[in-house]
């Protein structure tokens, strides 16, 4: 007994040795890079002054929008609007999601919020009853196509490419229904067995709250509410767009305007460009990106939107965001938001954990297909 315990500390010990070696060649490795580039000193001014300069201009900007967007969104709920949207888009969802008609509110709640909101319904018990077993567990790939689809599109149109913003709207919304429908045909071929309803025990009847207050109290208090929804989400989106986004700028940008490196926001040593031309016709072909630095964004949206979005106020003082630009990020921001760091806990919450790797390859697809859709629909528009 003693010796196989041994054996499994030694075992143990080797594995986080393993790990620590190769962050340590990992860490010393990028930064080393970056600062042999940059010079030290440069590197680290520019890892604050970026951060400070993406805080100020970048991250309160939006919150200001996950504020009026949440509050917006309290007030859809409130006066039962997102009920009626509900209801109209109910026949749609068969055809094109091979989804109950019910499903449509996840989507109606992720575009008004973020990914974590389909967590709520999965988890309602009457809700459950309406799906079979594989289709609740394609609503992750169906609820993450929309999160924060209102911020995003807000924050588009804000920076002047409105029509842009619709394009990719059309763009997320087919890369949504090539994911849930993957999702669904991998699900069933792996597992058959889920192809059964949801059955649900136990189930109590939910409670009908009927608010009795006036007109303007509830405006009031759904405003209220909604804003400091937005507060939170706001909040919660600092860490990704301080870290990913200073991390990917840096990798993106060159120096200065002079052609030195000043230790000021915004520099880098442009090391994702450099491997993007080596492909660049890809991207252009596929995504219409005139600019190699522009793939920053599709790849940034995979971690978190939020950050993706902090990075659209440098290409644009760059010259190089255009419409078509603006409409594949919309549709690829729209349909991944960070789908890599919430598709684990959100399987892992509906007790299908094994199926991530599935859900993951469907989305990856679905947000490509996303972007493509995105920019030969602003082509065939452009054309007219």
């Amino acid at each position: 007994m003693e010796t196989r315990s041994q054996e499994h500390d030694n075992r143990k010990f080797r594995r986080h040795l393993i790990e620590a070696l190769g962050f340590i060649v990992l860490f010393f490795g990028i930064f080393g890079y970056i600062g042999h580039v940059m010079s030290l000193p440069n590197m680290l001014n520019t890892i604050m002054q970026t951060s400070y300069h993406l805080l100020l201009e970048t991250v309160f900007y939006i919150m200001g929008i996950t504020v009026l967007s949440g509050a917006l969104g309290s007030l859809l709920v409130e006066f039962h609007i997102v009920d009626m949207l509900e209801r109209l888009l109910r026949p749609l969802m068969k055809p094109l999601y091979n989804l109950p008609g019910v499903s449509a509110l996840g989507g109606i709640l992720t575009f008004l919020s973020d990914n974590p909101a389909i967590i709520t319904l999965a988890q309602d018990r009457k809700f459950c009853t309406f799906f079979k077993k594989y289709q609740l567990v394609s609503l992750t790939n169906f609820g993450t196509a929309f999160g924060m689809g209102l911020v995003v599109i807000i924050f588009m149109a804000g920076k002047g490419h409105g029509s842009g913003a619709m394009i990719g709207l059309a763009g997320a919304i087919v890369g949504s229904i090539v994911s849930t429908r993957l999702m669904q045909r991998s699900t069933l071929k792996r597992y058959p067995e889920l192809d059964s309803p949801v059955h649900v025990d136990n189930m109590q009847e939910e409670e009908v709250k009927d608010s009795h207050d006036n007109i303007f109290i509830r405006t009031l208090n759904a405003i209220l509410d909604g804003g400091k929804t937005g507060v939170d989400l706001g909040l919660a989106i600092i860490p990704g767009v301080l870290i990913i986004s200073t991390a990917v700028m840096m990798l993106t940008n060159g120096p200065g305007a002079d052609g030195i490196y000043n230790g000021e926001a915004y520099e880098g040593v442009g090391l994702l460009p450099a491997l993007a031309d080596k492909v660049d016709f890809i991207f252009r072909w596929l995504f219409g990106f005139e600019d190699s630095r522009l793939i920053a964004f599709p790849i940034t949206a995979l971690g978190a939107v939020g950050a993706a979005l902090g990075l659209v106020p440098n290409f644009a003082d760059q010259g190089i965001l255009d419409g078509n630009a603006v409409a594949v990020f919309t549709a690829m921001g729209m349909c991944w938001s960070g789908f890599l760091s919430t598709h684990t806990a959100m399987l892992d919450s509906l007790k299908y954990r094994r199926l991530i790797s599935q859900a993951i390859t469907a989305h990856t697809i679905g947000g490509l297909v996303a972007g493509i859709f995105a920019h030969w629909l602003f082509v065939l528009i452009s054309l007219i």
